[in-house]
């Protein structure tokens, strides 16, 4: 669990995004959306070839403009 430390003084505003930042650079708000609902594998599979499929297109189409 992230912690944030609070300065003297420091708003509370300030603080929660220096929390929601902290969250959103370990990935804990992604791993609990994905955690929230079951996936059957199969569609766990097909989405991560989609994810390489997409990985190796925009990879392709970075070495066209080089």
């Amino acid at each position: 669990m992230p912690t944030v430390r609070v300065e003297k003084g420091e708003s509370l505003d300030r603080a929660l995004r220096k929390f929601k930042k902290k969250m959103e650079r370990e990935g804990l708000m992604r791993d609990i959306k994905k955690a929230e609902f079951y996936e059957k594998p199969s569609i766990r599979k097909r989405k991560k070839m989609q994810k390489a499929r997409k990985k190796i297109y925009q990879m392709a189409r970075m070495q066209k403009f080089v």
